[in-house]
């Protein structure tokens, strides 16, 4: 099914796109520019670092003047669950519910974008409106940083970014920052009958791996707190373990990964600093897999405001999950979340959005072009 200023449509033609995280992703920005370009949008298609993905950044109206950024990603997580009762990249109708991976998290946002942006267009808004869809948010907002840099050359500077993840259509002003550590060992293989004529790689990761134990310990023991937030701390986990090909092998090679999730106020990757001097004093290697910084809008903040009028409902503290929303608040951008949506839903097999929710939120993007035009 072509693109499609139907919202159902445009959201059948993006889950069609297996836009996995880590995955190429040209087909559908491209496609989205050609849709865009049709209604006299201009677009810039940011090709990444990676050469086999981009960011795409459009303006609806005088990118001179300052306005407003709708902000979403495009790739989705893996959708390999046995639990999906169909192809999870056919979007399929059941009830009011539109099921497919990424119809929540967060292609949902993005369609009612879409298929509103013909209407923005002819709206001649004199505020402008950007749209802003980054890759690899789901591997700790890789792409989006590299839009961010960009932007100055592409617009004037922004009133503020509506990040649609999805909050139920409930402006959220506060999220948690994350850190991602990969901690690699390497030793010297052998028989394990003689531990002595090898050096276990493992073995070598415990310390470090206490470490982050400890420290998950002490942050929700005596960290600081921020009652927006459940936990109202910041928290640390180990991800991951690997190592070892058999029982009676002494393990040449471990690694594990490791996250960090921090309160607002908190920079994540300082959460991670025991877990580093221990890594040093091990001779363990590190590797910083991805980060980004917490997110806390003032509460008088204008956009606030304007995003309660918007959406209908008043704005609430803080979610704990992560966005790319405190990447522009870190550039100077104010920056709230609102999409629609649970996200509950996210990550799970048979992952949907209802009609009703779709409609509400292009509804909403429609009435911020009516205002932006004023």
């Amino acid at each position: 099914m072509p693109f499609s200023d139907v919202p159902e449509e445009m959201l059948d033609e993006l889950v069609g796109h297996e836009t996995v995280v880590g995955r190429p992703n040209l087909s559908l920005i491209h496609a989205v520019a050609d849709w865009l370009d049709g209604h006299g949008i201009s677009c810039r298609v940011l090709v990444g670092p990676e050469g086999d993905r981009a960011n795409l950044f459009a303006t609806i109206g005088d990118s001179e003047q300052p306005g407003y950024v709708l902000s979403g990603h495009v790739d989705v997580v893996p959708a390999g669950e046995p639990e999906w009762q169909a192809d999870p990249f056919t979007l399929r109708r059941q009830d009011d519910r539109l099921i497919g991976r990424g119809a929540c998290d967060m292609k949902g946002f993005v369609a009612a974008v879409l298929a509103a942006a013909p209407d923005l267009a002819k709206m001649t808004p004199a505020v402008p409106i950007h749209i802003a869809l980054s890759y690899d948010e789901e591997a700790g907002c890789k792409g989006v940083p590299h839009m961010i840099a960009t932007m100055p050359e592409l617009c004037a500077p922004p009133l503020g970014c509506i990040v649609g993840e999805p909050t139920g259509l409930v402006p959220v002003l506060a999220h948690k920052g994350k850190a991602a550590l990969r901690l690699r060992s390497r030793g010297v293989a052998g028989h394990s009958s003689r531990p002595d004529l090898g050096t276990n790689a493992i073995h070598a990761l415990l310390p470090v791996l206490a470490a982050a134990q400890a420290q998950a310990q002490a942050l929700e023991a005596g960290g600081p707190r921020d009652d927006r937030f459940a936990p109202p701390w910041s928290s640390l986990q180990i991800g991951t373990v690997a190592g070892g090909q058999a029982l009676n092998i002494i393990p040449e090679r471990a690694e594990a990964e490791i996250e960090a999730r921090a309160i607002a106020g908190t920079e994540p990757r300082t959460l991670l600093a025991p877990v580093i001097e221990a890594a040093e004093r091990e001779c363990v290697a590190t590797e910083w897999l991805s980060s980004y910084p917490p997110l806390a809008l003032d509460e008088d903040d204008p956009l606030a405001a304007l995003m309660a009028e918007m959406s209908g409902f008043a704005p609430i503290g803080a979610v704990s999950f992560g966005t790319e929303a405190g990447l522009f608040q870190q550039a100077g951008i104010p920056a709230i979340i609102c999409g629609p949506g649970d996200i509950a839903r996210a990550h799970r097999p048979e992952e949907y959005l209802t009609l009703p929710e779709l409609h509400a939120c292009h509804e909403m993007i429609l009435a911020l072009g009516r205002r932006c035009a004023a």
